[in-house]
């Protein structure tokens, strides 16, 4: 018997350490990497030299890279209504759904591994001035929207386009956790004579406490490592309105050759992101049995 616990624990610590050792090789030595060149003066040749808080000083400056961080608030106030909205939806849907289940959810699931280059490309065709989208406005209501070239309409554009993609996963998770409730417990609200706007409040979102604030906190980190739409279907504009902190950081390291300076930007962007999540998870998250 104590043999076999031994070789159940070594299993166990075999299995552990390959993803320590993935946690280090790919996440702690590049972060403890990123901290070092904070403090650092290199352009990319050469070994870096000591700079002290030179960095920090140019960074905390830098109207741009602040000006980023605020576009993460604008555009999680965008994102998060529209996503839950149409996450919750879908998880609903699902559930009332009877056959072809799967292949619903595989279609769904497909925005979310196709090629974030193909649909941005994609995206600013269709909803260009001269695009589908506009066109059908313009036949339709007599009027066109500037989707990705007005300031106000910009950030919006932006989020609905990443809501399409991470709306099938999001709505999975969600739909988990509703195929989890027990019958008898919305038959018990049902019996009671609740409404339905009742039953969801009272009864279903705090019954898939977990699933819902997984959403938020996935949702949340993707609002801070966004590049990929807004670098190619805006270019971080017009006016800035788009510039999120992975464009300005890449420019910075890459466009200015000043990568120390975009060090400290992703350390700055990786602890403000850990913050808001802890704080989110703080007041949000609560613990639920179903039984």
């Amino acid at each position: 018997m104590g043999f076999a616990k031994l070789r159940e624990s070594q299993i166990g610590a075999l299995l552990t350490s390959t993803y320590l050792i993935y946690s280090l090789v790919f996440w702690a030595y590049p972060f403890a990497w990123l901290i070092i060149l904070s403090f650092a003066d290199w352009r990319f040749i050469g070994a870096p030299s000591f700079a002290g808080l030179d960095n920090f000083y140019t960074v905390f400056q830098n109207r741009e890279f602040w000006n980023s961080m605020w576009n993460v608030l604008r555009f999680l106030g965008y994102y998060l209504p529209i996503v839950f909205i149409s996450s919750l939806a879908f998880a609903f849907g699902l559930k009332r759904v009877r056959f072809g289940k799967a292949f619903i959810a595989l279609s769904f699931l497909l925005a979310n591994v196709s090629s974030g280059v193909a649909y941005s490309l994609v995206f600013s065709k269709v909803f260009s001035l001269t695009g589908p989208v506009n066109t059908f406005l313009s036949n339709t209501f007599g009027f066109v929207i500037p989707w990705f070239s007005s300031p106000d309409f910009a950030m919006l554009s932006i989020s609905l386009v990443v809501t399409w993609k991470f709306v099938g996963y999001y709505g999975l998770i969600l739909y988990s956790g509703l195929v989890a409730i027990p019958t008898e417990i919305h038959e018990a609200a049902t019996l009671d004579k609740t409404n339905p706007i009742t039953r969801l409040f009272r009864v279903t979102l705090p019954m898939i406490n977990a699933q819902l604030v997984l959403v938020f906190v996935l949702a949340i980190t993707i609002a801070f490592g966004i590049f990929t739409e807004a670098y190619l279907i805006t270019g971080g504009g017009p006016l800035e309105s788009t510039n999120m902190p992975m464009v300005v950081m890449y420019e910075t390291a890459f466009n200015r050759l000043q990568p120390t300076w975009a060090a400290l930007m992703t350390v700055i962007v990786a602890i403000t992101a850990y913050v808001v999540i802890k704080g989110f998870r703080a007041l949000f998250e609560k613990d639920v049995e179903l039984s």
